[in-house]
């Protein structure tokens, strides 16, 4: 049995325990290495096209004799244009600055006694991820970046597919000069529920999935989590509003990926934003998507020929994940603010306006990771970003916010270096503080 195909049969208690004993000769490796390991994978991924291409059949074909819907279909389909696209994220991480090692800050205490905080990795990540095999690579490839080792668990939907490609970043990775166990690949439910008690060895978990599994994953274990429980996003159609902007950001902002979770969930819009509103749900309408609203906007859409249900509160709680979109109508910018810190996720928010004024408080006050003005809310991604790539959506305000990238995945220390200083010459008064910033 090949050292890949081993370490994707074992256990996750087993699986850790290596992941954290290479955890420790990963975070030492030089940059080069790591660098050199990120394009090793991208080329055995191109090499084992065919291979790969094949474990996908098989699982495509096992999901629709299973009855799995087309856009989950879509998700799992692996083919040539998401291999090149995961292929050239590998080689651009590749060339990315290390952020292993980076100095954050550099303090001089006292004469000759120097401080300096440096970026660092967090050591295991655990990374629960849905049906889509790009993430697999995606999240592997950051992780390579960073120097942090991690157990990979994807979608039963996903598993010959997962193999495939866990294989050839495995086997690339040892073979560039990573640590045996720096990767692991979890495939049972099982392998889910033993993780969440393995604090002793992963340092965080990192779930993406539903709202319920999220928070299933937050209650039922002492490993940190990084990620979010829903994504309902809101875009607000300020009084002063071209109409024309708003049909087209709210527009790709609900359709061009609904299934996705920074796909917008409800629209809001000022009583005096008649037209955009208009413009916005004729064109929502026209692209397939089913409206719900409030009284206000029922009254304002269905005399111009545009089908609006009524919406209730649960609407307003509700991530879609589909074409449908939930449209109130508010009195002020204050109410719309009101709303989404209310209703909404904290993940991404926007605002449509021309009025600098209602802009800048509409970013002071959402609380939100993301705070857009003039654009779709799609745009929340790692990789549109400039990030390489993300290993998932955090939603929190500790450690890391919004897409997670090669930033999220680093932690610090603090380095001290003296020439045997003591304490008890500063109790004493015979030594001073200086506190000389030096850097950041």
């Amino acid at each position: 049995m090949s050292k890949e195909m081993e370490t994707g049969k074992m256990g996750a208690r087993a699986l850790a325990r290596r992941a954290k004993e290479a955890s420790f000769a990963l975070a030492a490796l030089p940059g080069d290495v790591r660098r050199r390991a990120l394009k090793a994978v991208a080329k055995a991924l191109k090499d084992r096209e065919q291979e790969i291409k094949a474990a996908n059949e098989r699982d495509l074909e096992a999901a629709r004799r299973d009855g799995l819907q087309a856009p989950a279909l879509k998700r799992l389909q692996f083919d040539a244009a998401k291999l090149r696209d995961v292929c050239l994220g590998l080689e651009a991480l590749a060339e990315m600055e290390d952020p292993v090692g980076r100095e954050q800050m550099r303090t001089e205490l006292a004469e000759g006694l120097v401080l300096s905080r440096v970026a660092c990795p967090i050591g295991v990540i655990g990374v629960i991820f849905e049906s889509r095999p790009d993430a697999l690579v995606q999240i592997g490839g950051l992780c390579i970046r960073t120097g942090n080792a991690v157990l990979l668990k994807g979608g039963r939907e996903a598993l010959f597919t997962n193999r495939a490609l866990f294989d050839a970043l495995y086997a690339a990775g040892v073979q560039a000069g990573l640590p045996e166990g720096f990767a692991g690949l979890l495939t049972t439910r099982e392998d889910v529920g033993e993780m969440l008690g393995l604090d002793a060895d992963i340092d965080l978990l990192i779930p993406r999935g539903s709202g319920a599994f999220v928070r299933y994953i937050m209650d039922n274990s002492r490993i940190p989590v990084l990620g979010h429980s829903d994504g309902i996003c809101h875009l607000y159609i300020d009084a002063a509003c071209d109409a024309q902007m708003a049909a087209r950001v709210v527009v790709d902002a609900k359709t061009q990926y609904p299934a996705a979770c920074n796909a917008v969930e409800t629209l809001l819009a000022h009583r005096d934003a008649r037209d955009a509103l208009l413009a916005a749900a004729a064109a929502l309408r026209d692209a397939g998507v089913r409206l719900k609203g409030d009284a206000r906007a029922q009254a304002l859409l269905v005399p111009e020929g545009i089908a609006c249900e009524a919406a209730d509160e649960e609407d307003w709680k509700t991530e879609y994940l589909g074409n449908v979109l939930s449209i109130r109508v508010v009195d002020s910018l204050e109410e719309a603010i009101a709303h989404i810190n209310r209703y909404g996720s904290h993940h991404t928010d926007g605002i449509l306006t021309d009025d600098d004024a209602a802009a800048a408080c509409f970013a002071a006050r959402v609380d939100s990771a993301g705070v857009y003005r003039n654009c779709s809310t799609r745009f929340a991604d790692g990789y549109r970003y400039g990030f390489g790539a993300e290993v998932g959506i955090s939603t929190g305000k500790i450690h890391a916010r919004g897409p997670v990238g090669i930033e999220g995945l680093c932690s610090y220390k603090y380095i001290l270096t003296g020439h045997g200083d003591i304490v008890e010459d500063f109790a004493k008064g015979r030594r001073a503080f200086t506190h000389t910033k030096l850097r950041g």
